[in-house]
This record gives C-alpha cells, sequence and structure tokens, in this order.
C-alpha cells in the first residue's frame, strides 16, 4: 500500500495534506525518515510513526452504538439526526454504516461498520441471525400470543412469519416480553404484536447474533468491539459461510 494512502486512511489528511507532512521529514517508517508519497508499505509488518507517534492501521471499524430514540439507522438524511451524526471524526472518516435499522423512535444496540461483507452475512434472510427486543405491550400477553407467535403470524401485507420466540416478563393491561425472531422485515416486532390485537408502546433491541447492548452504554453513546465480541461475529460469519 502507498504510503500516503495509508496514512490518509487513517484520517491523518487529504493525500495532499499528508504529501506536505512528508515533505517536512515528520514521517519515518522502520525508524528512516521517508519523504516519497509512493513508498509502499506492508501495514503487517512495517512500523510507521508521525513524530514520534507509532500509526496503528487497521482497515475496518467495529462499533457498537446504544442507539436513541429519534435518530435514524441512517449515514445522511437532509431533516434528522442519523446516527452517523453521533460519531466523532476519528469514527466518521472510516464511512461506517448502520447494519440494518432500528425505527426512528425504537432504541437499543446497534452496531455501525465498513466491513461489507461482515454486514452482509449478519442480514442475509438466509443466515437467520437472532436478534432479542424488549417490549413494552398496550394489552395483555397471553400464552395464546406466545403459541401463535412460535407457530408464525401473519402481518398486514399477507406475509406469514418465521417462528419467534416470545417471553412474557409481567401480563397486564400494559404488558413487558421480551421476543426473539430471526427476521428484519420493516416494522416487523410492531405488526408481529398488531397481528394479534396488541401495540407496541416502547421497543428496544438487547441482542443481535453474539453480541448484548453494553448495559455501560448511555443513549446515544458507542464503542468499539472487544476483541472477544469481535472473534464472536468473524466465527457467526465464518460458520455460517462454511453451512
Amino acid at each position: 500500500m502507498r504510503l500516503d494512502k495509508l496514512l490518509s486512511n487513517m484520517g491523518y489528511g487529504s493525500r495532499k495534506e499528508v504529501r506536505q507532512i512528508m515533505k517536512k521529514g515528520m514521517i519515518r517508517v522502520n525508524g528512516e525518515a521517508v519523504k516519497d508519497p509512493a513508498q509502499h508499505v506492508d501495514p503487517e509488518k512495517d512500523a510507521v510513526s508521525l513524530l514520534g507517534e507509532e500509526v496503528i492501521y487497521k482497515k475496518h471499524i467495529y462499533l457498537m452504538m446504544h442507539k436513541p430514540p429519534g435518530v435514524l439507522s441512517a449515514t445522511e438524511d437532509h431533516r434528522d439526526r442519523t446516527v452517523v451524526d453521533l460519531l466523532g471524526n476519528d469514527e466518521r472518516h472510516f464511512e461506517p454504516f448502520p447494519v440494518g435499522r432500528l425505527d426512528k423512535d425504537t432504541e437499543g444496540l446497534l452496531l455501525l461498520t465498513n466491513d461489507g461483507q461482515l454486514a452482509h452475512s449478519l442480514l442475509s434472510p438466509k443466515k437467520g441471525v437472532p436478534k432479542t427486543y424488549f417490549a413494552k405491550i398496550d394489552g395483555r400477553v397471553t400464552d395464546e400470543d406466545t403459541e401463535a407467535f412460535l407457530q408464525g403470524v401473519t402481518l398486514d401485507d399477507g406475509y406469514e412469519t418465521k417462528p419467534g420466540i416470545l417471553k412474557i416478563i409481567h401480563s397486564d393491561e400494559f404488558s413487558e416480553i421480551e421476543l426473539t425472531i430471526t427476521e428484519g422485515k420493516f416494522h416487523q416486532v410492531k405488526r408481529m404484536f398488531e397481528a394479534v390485537g396488541k401495540t407496541v408502546v416502547y421497543l428496544k433491541r438487547l441482542t443481535m447474533g453474539p453480541l448484548e447492548l453494553d448495559e455501560n452504554l448511555k443513549l446515544g453513546e458507542f464503542r468499539e468491539l472487544t476483541e472477544e465480541e469481535l472473534q464472536q461475529l468473524m466465527k457467526l460469519d465464518s460458520s455460517k459461510q462454511k453451512g
């Protein structure tokens, strides 16, 4: 990889700006000052530094966000704030995007990355990656609803959902539940409850595949995935591809 491209990809400026830095002898490769922006380096083997600070190269970024309500699961929008707007410059220069969507008024776990292959694997209907939601329901959720969800329900457009695992936490005029599904149809959780005559009044995603929402993340906060979390995702991706 060209040295100027590596530095630009890591957010040290445009290629033009990087070349200006290099002319001043501020970049070193394996301890030697380098002024040629076209010099090729191996990010896995060569030690690159700027003013004595090591440049850690990474191609992809993986972020867990606690998405707040009122924010769109999109990269840009002319009217509303998006989840990308909540990121800092250090994260935005990687051009991450949300993996799947949470409704504007829904909160909870959202993965953002620039790894298109992983995103495709997590979202592919054939993969059946489970997602668990906590919801508050206007209406008494019953064992009959649990059985209906386990069989799959018919949505308003005639679509038959795959089985969902419904756990009743509290059943009253306003019930609390957890629901695990393996699909991601538009407004699916809300529409599944509408199919049994009830209304979702609050919705929060707790898990996506092996990822669990970090309870320490406040609404709108995010962090990079831990190495363990990333390895679990990669194993999921690898096992699904082999299958």
